[in-house]
């Protein structure tokens, strides 16, 4: 086996940087690898090889021959086979489909450009329908740790040569789990982006309103390195989305991260007979409560009846539209179970899938609800792990009970990560899945990392430690905290403005020792000034305490709030008692004029409370 074997990116990085070179290191990676493994389609052969090699040169002398500048510079991966990459044929595991594309897909073409170099397709279930990896011509690919049992599909090749290490990550797509349950099944990590994140151009579609590319990794930092070369808005893809410069802090699974997570899970997880993933279900949750993290029970109803509507509802319609002119003409060339799912579509009519969008509607709208006051759910990635034998006798009902977790996931619009969470009693890995809203991929990244650093286990299949994961992914919504000192209190008349712009209270704490509060006069309603005071200036009173809370707001909001600050007020920086400096209220001079020093109420609110009490 090559020396590279289970090496993540960084560990490729650094030995670049000792001078090793793409053309050997990549070499002697192709030389261990064999065709005849059920995980891979097609390789590189010694003409491709060179091929891409010369490609990396070009891309390194268009970057000034500044490797660095080049992230992912002489780094492996392989792709699905339903991802277009050139010099390779897309059969998404269809020989009679087969193709030879004229250009890489938008992801292949962004992760190259960064320096990486495609090294073979991987097996899949055909048409990327499934999630057992068993629906190929090619062979079922076995699991990384038990060959009886399911890899887990439908990218079931890209997951298997990451978890045995052979490169450090590879590209799946994910519909209704695909890059999630094949993570979770291989110890693995298995990001799935925001709809719309990733393009879809040069991708085989599936359900092409729902498809994602994912990636799998060994390590989460890999994943969000990878995530952060691929992300951009691509105009040549319909589907493609602008990331929104900033999203609210309250709103469906999107509470503002703070000291105290709360995660959502299952009231009654269904584990349809599997006690070893029951006991390793019940092991992890025991965990994550020692992280500072409080679960909440939560009624899963609506999520799987919305998981539901993708397979058995006039969805697979959308994947019959993906492959109706190929099947008309060359349905005896598609694999039985295959052919058997997308032939359902005959059964839907245009009113049915009317009904079901406005059933969809209002599942989505009754999830928003239970998710209003969460950061995210906590799901088991799988809830079992059946057998290859098993899922060839019941290939239709087994699929499903492995979609119970994924499937409503895109439907819903939201992001997802799987992660590893230990192994269960007979060996085999037990994963998890966090789940947020739309365009909080990054968020999830930073409490994955939190975990696996608690909780380690081997990278993938391999026997290497895990490295510490580093959260340093940036927060997908900008924040400005702000404090408040008078009518914007918790309770006073001004506080809607913070709450309509979808602040949410920090904390209450008090400026340094260096201020005195006054009551200005002639506002409506009463409003304080702040007046930062030192000695050694002219002052005849020394500064005090007063009492402040500190809010925090989606910078996208803030200009229009201080928008509304009438003069004499103002946005300026406040010293906290701990020493911090944030925004805060601060008032011209003119406006002390007339002013009555409340200092000695300590804050406005004991000031108010006190004057109601007199009148």
């Amino acid at each position: 086996m090559p020396s590279t074997l289970g090496w993540t990116i960084k560990d490729w990085q650094n030995t670049y940087r000792e001078g090793a070179s793409p053309e050997s290191l990549l070499g002697e990676l192709l030389a261990g690898l064999d065709i005849t493994d059920l995980a891979w389609i097609s390789l590189l052969d010694g003409n491709g090889l060179a091929e891409a090699l010369a490609e990396l040169e070009q891309t390194l002398e268009a970057a000034g021959g500044d490797k660095a500048a080049l992230p992912l510079y002489g780094i492996p991966f392989a792709a699905k086979d339903n991802i277009d990459a050139r010099g390779f044929e897309t059969t998404a595991a269809c020989p009679t489909f087969a193709y030879t594309p004229k250009e890489d897909a938008t992801t292949i073409a962004r992760l190259k450009a960064a320096g990486a170099v495609v090294i073979g397709k991987t097996n899949l279930d055909q048409f990327a329908t499934g999630l057992v990896g068993t629906r190929s011509p090619y062979g079922a690919v076995p699991n990384s740790f038990k060959p009886e049992v399911v890899s887990g599909g439908s990218s079931s090749g890209s997951a298997s040569v990451v978890a045995r290490g052979l490169v450090p990550f590879s590209l799946g797509t994910d519909t209704a789990g695909s890059g999630r349950v094949p993570a979770g099944l291989n110890n693995l990590v298995g990001l799935k982006p925001t709809r719309g994140r990733f393009s879809i151009r040069g991708v085989v579609p599936a359900c092409r309103s729902l498809d994602c590319v994912s990636i799998f990794a060994l390590t989460v930092n890999d994943a969000g390195l990878v995530s952060d070369v691929m992300t951009g808005f691509d105009a040549g893809d319909a589907f493609s989305r602008k990331a929104p410069y900033a999203l609210p802090l309250d709103g469906p699974a999107l509470r503002r991260p703070g000291p105290i997570r709360r995660l959502a899970i299952p009231e009654h997880p269904q584990w349809f007979g599997d006690p070893q993933s029951e006991a390793a279900w019940n092991t992890t949750i025991s965990l994550w409560r020692g992280l500072n993290v409080e679960l909440v029970p939560m009624d899963f109803s609506p999520m799987l009846e919305l998981a539901a509507l993708l397979y058995e509802g006039p969805w697979v319609a959308e994947r019959h539209a993906a492959v109706e002119a190929f099947m008309a003409s060359h349905a005896d060339d598609m694999n039985p179970v295959v052919k058997g799912i997308i032939s359902n579509a005959g059964k839907f009519s245009a009113t049915d899938t009317f009904k079901a969008q406005y059933r969809k509607e209002e599942l989505q709208r009754q999830i928003d609800v239970l998710l209003a006051d969460v950061d995210a759910l906590l799901v088991p990635t799988a809830p079992t792990a059946p057998t290859i034998q098993a899922v060839n006798a019941d290939p239709v009902t087994l699929n499903s009970q492995l979609g119970t977790y994924t499937n409503f996931v895109n439907l819903a619009d939201m992001s997802a990560l799987a992660i590893p969470a230990g192994f269960r009693d007979d060996g085999l890995p037990f994963g998890v899945t966090l789940i947020s809203g739309a365009w909080k991929d990054t968020e999830l990244q930073n409490l994955a990392c939190q975990w696996l650093n608690a909780h380690p286990t081997p990278l993938g299949a391999t026997d290497k430690v895990r490295p510490e994961e580093t959260p340093d992914a940036a927060i997908s919504t900008p924040t400005v905290q702000v404090a408040v000192v008078g009518a914007h209190l918790s309770g006073m008349p001004l506080n809607t403005q913070l709450t309509e712009r979808f602040a949410v209270l920090l904390e209450q704490t008090t400026t340094s020792a260096h201020y005195r509060l006054y009551a200005l006069p002639n506002t409506t309603p009463p409003k304080p000034g702040l007046k930062r005071v030192a000695a050694g200036q002219g002052e005849n009173k020394k500064g005090e305490q007063i009492i402040v809370e500190v809010w925090e707001m989606p910078a996208s909001a803030f200009g229009s709030f201080v928008d509304l600050i009438p003069a004499p007020l103002g946005i300026g920086n406040v010293e906290l008692a701990d020493g911090r400096w944030v925004n805060g209220f601060i008032c011209e001079g003119y406006g002390f004029d007339g002013a009555r020093d409340v200092t000695e109420f300590g804050g406005w609110r004991a000031f108010v409370t006190a004057e109601n009490g007199v009148r």
